[in-house]
């Protein structure tokens, strides 16, 4: 192999990662920022790393989703672009880089906390059950991928050794499940009547049965986040921070209903302004109201 065709390789390989959704991993960064810890050198050192780590981790999870599905993917109006379901890259290849990369992330893991490996080996298997069996399940598939952004948070504290409390899992819980209902109303939307042909468990679904779910979901985020407000120490400043949160839930509603979007939440964070200045004042919030 050439230096060209061994570029053009590992350029696929780093897209086949799909780096436009690493922002979803930064909520590795929650327990650092609320725990006050974040302007300590060495808690920041180990949660960038944890961030790199998901980032690898998920990437894995995304080769073995994207072998089982690339038939499937060829039919979909956007993944049938993808490395593996165009051809362009070879999946066994894609495969062993796969494995090798999440070998090296798992002990680097374990480097630094035990329970933070344990933490990425639960993800990438309950996400491994998912590509292979459960996504076809109708609801299960819906909390698999909530449990994906929970686990996230949940090493973010594992890996600089800091408890959560139970407000704020609810509220990544609940705001994990309101973007994973997002993403099947998404794909039902494009899909249409050719939803069964894509993703069978679609069939199970109907855009009025997720628009309920949505309205739930984003109801007890808000209230979650009040109550997780309302109990810290600091709740006098934070409090400004619910109607952001509120603004941020019902622009991403709009978003769904009016515009058709929902289903790329770290695409939607980028390119939606309202959202992405949003959250940039929410961080400096937070940021002000905690140090």
């Amino acid at each position: 192999m050439n230096l060209s065709n061994l570029l053009k390789v590992m350029a696929l390989l780093f897209i086949q990662l799909r780096p436009k959704q690493w922002t979803k991993n930064l909520i590795v960064f929650a327990a650092p920022l609320y725990s006050m810890q974040l302007v300590n050198p060495n808690v920041f050192w180990k949660s960038l790393v944890s961030f790199f780590l998901f980032c690898f981790i998920s990437g894995c999870v995304y080769i073995l989703n994207d072998f089982v599905d690339r038939k499937a993917d060829r039919m979909h109006p956007d993944k049938k672009h993808r490395p593996m379901a165009s051809g362009a890259l070879n999946p066994n290849l894609a495969l062993t880089f796969g494995f090798l990369l999440f070998v090296s992330s798992v002990w680097v893991a374990n480097l630094f906390n035990v329970s933070f490996a344990l933490c990425l080996i639960l993800y990438f298997t309950l996400n491994v059950f998912y590509s292979l069996r459960l996504k076809h399940v109708v609801l299960i598939d819906i909390l698999l991928i909530a449990s994906g952004f929970v686990l996230r948070a949940v090493g973010g504290a594992l890996v600089i050794d800091v408890p959560l409390t139970e407000w704020f899992l609810l509220c990544a819980l609940w705001l994990s499940m309101f973007l994973a209902v997002s993403k099947r109303r998404q794909e039902l939307y494009l899909l249409q009547n050719k939803k069964g042909s894509h993703r069978k468990v679609l069939e199970s679904y109907s855009v009025a049965l997720l628009d309920q779910y949505n309205s739930i979901f984003a109801t007890t985020t808000i209230i979650s986040y009040s109550l997780f407000v309302i109990s810290s120490e600091h709740s006098n400043l934070l409090m400004w921070s619910i109607p952001l949160v509120i603004y941020g839930i019902c622009r991403y509603l709009y978003l769904i209903h009016q515009e058709g979007k929902g289903g790329k939440p770290e695409e939607i964070l980028l390119e939606d302004k309202h959202i992405f200045i949003t959250a940039v004042m929410y961080v400096v919030l937070i940021l002000i109201s905690l140090y």
